[in-house]
């Protein structure tokens, strides 16, 4: 019965979601009222940005026709409901027409390339089970080492998908300290998510937000280090605290008798070697100018696919593997990036109806009159608390940002908080929750290369995710009392 109940309740693709949100969204065209705001280009740290000006929204009349259900009619005067033309064409549009999604979809396409590649010099890997070897002996000590080297691999570059095949070794290394699967577990998927959702320049949330929001990419990044170095702190401390109580008493293990033997794995030995140091060093140069060059030199999404590119270039150069290696481990790469970038596309649509509907302003309008009588502070927290439950339903960072930014952006103008918390609020939202919610596929993935339930797992999070909403809670009234 349980399992019928699963199979009953499963959450749609991604794909098939967004298709429905389109369509849902095209048939509010016809019974939301249409409106539009007045907008004026503003210049704020040397990027032009449009803007919604507050207090301009005016109601246009709709005008519905035979002909326009089918084949869309224009309206000079007012506004025309989404055609069924109009509905079937938006995903297309969206991917080609809305500004800096094609560069979006590009770059994520070169950053899986290139994250390919690193995978197959053996760069992530060496460089994890360095550390293995270097801090064997203390447990903490090693889960401190190996938790910050993970979270700030997802916080600057969204590693996340690349650690799967890392999970036997992170379970080996926890029983042989004596600790059980649910620790191994937390090392690397919390590492990396929470800092993944800590984003100080990770391109797959912070960066797409910022670039859709018009704020310079890279910008505001000293308040997101902060956070970064509080949020991890506590991730880490909770982390800590569990293997000090399981290894003082093991009946207190989240799976009782818990079977080592699932970590009696043979792992091919990857030695560190210079050129895997030069990879990472000179990597990590080339993105760091890249966020420089963002906020001082006016670079946007291209630049960063082409510093990407050199990335690779330099791996490929110094690892001294084959052109036809490369190419194969860089096509492998962007395979696995295939549905985190046509989720852009996808999502995009949705913005198309919206506009062409000439509803989105309409939604903004409503939102702000529902939230003006709240404080600024209250209207922040929730925009947190939309992101947060709408990462249930699109768990796909990049993805949930091309559907929601268009519309918290201009809101964030309308109720007078800044585009750069608007963001925050945003990748706390869709990151956080990425440790407990199911629909998580990196999240699942792992849970089944572990076997663990996922109700233990559950169990186990159920109280740092709480912990982990509420700091990110206090920061966002942080960020708007200092108008971040």
């Amino acid at each position: 019965m349980s399992s019928e109940k699963s199979r009953r309740f499963k959450i749609p693709h991604v794909f098939v979601l967004l298709t429905v949100i389109i369509f849902l969204c095209s048939v509010l065209s016809y019974v939301v009222p249409s409106g539009i705001y007045q907008r004026e280009t503003i210049n704020i740290e040397g990027s032009s940005r449009t803007v919604v000006i507050p207090g301009t929204y005016s109601k246009l009349n709709k005008h519905i026709s035979l002909k326009g259900i089918f084949f869309g009619e224009s309206n000079d005067e007012g506004a025309s409901p989404v055609s069924l033309i109009g509905f079937l064409t938006a995903i297309p549009r969206g991917m080609a027409d809305v500004k800096d999604v094609p560069n979006i979809i590009f770059m994520l396409f070169i950053i899986g390339g290139v994250l390919g590649i690193f995978q197959r010099t053996g760069t992530i890997t060496a460089f994890i089970q360095t550390l293995f070897e270097r801090f064997s002996n203390s447990g903490p000590v090693l889960t401190i080492t190996l938790m910050l080297a993970v979270g700030i691999g997802g916080s600057t570059f969204g590693m996340g998908e690349e650690l799967i095949p890392l999970v036997p070794i992170f379970l080996m290394v926890s029983y042989k300290l004596g600790y059980d699967r649910i620790y191994g577990m937390s090392i690397i998927y919390l590492g990396a998510l929470v800092g993944f959702a800590a984003a100080t320049t990770n391109p797959f949330t912070v960066q797409i937000a910022q670039g859709i929001a018009e704020v310079p990419p890279g910008s505001g990044i000293l308040f997101r280090v902060v956070f970064f170095v509080v949020i991890m702190s506590v991730t880490i401390g909770y982390v800590l605290l569990y293997g000090r109580k399981i290894r003082k008493d093991p009946s207190k293990m989240m799976i009782p008798n818990d079977d080592p033997s699932i970590a009696d794995i043979k792992m091919e030995k990857q030695p560190l070697k210079i050129s895997h140091i030069l990879i990472l060093s000179s990597s990590a140069i080339v993105f760091f100018y890249t966020i420089y060059a963002f906020q001082k030199k006016g670079w946007w999404l291209n630049d960063m696919s082409g510093a990407f590119v050199l990335m690779g270039i330099i791996a490929i150069l110094v690892s001294g593997l084959s052109l036809s290696e490369a190419m194969k481990a860089f096509v492998k790469g962007m395979e696995e990036m295939v549905v985190a970038a046509l989720v852009v596309g996808f999502a995009s649509g949705i913005r198309v109806v919206l506009e062409d509907g000439q509803i989105l302003d309409t939604i903004i309008h409503t939102s702000s009159g529902l939230m003006n009588d709240t404080s600024r502070i209250v209207a922040v927290e929730g925009m947190f608390v939309f992101q947060t439950i709408l990462n249930f339903f699109i768990p796909s960072g990049s993805g949930q940002a091309a559907v929601t930014m268009p519309l918290m952006a201009p809101l964030a103008d309308v109720l007078g908080v800044s585009r750069q918390t608007a963001v925050f609020a945003f990748t706390s939202g869709d990151g956080f929750s990425n440790i407990i919610i199911p629909t998580s596929g990196i999240l699942m993935a792992m849970l089944s290369m572990a076997k663990i339930p996922y109700e233990k797992w559950l169990r186990f999070i159920a109280p740092l995710f709480l912990i982990l909403v509420l700091i990110a809670g206090i920061f966002l009234g942080i960020a708007v009392l200092i108008n971040y």
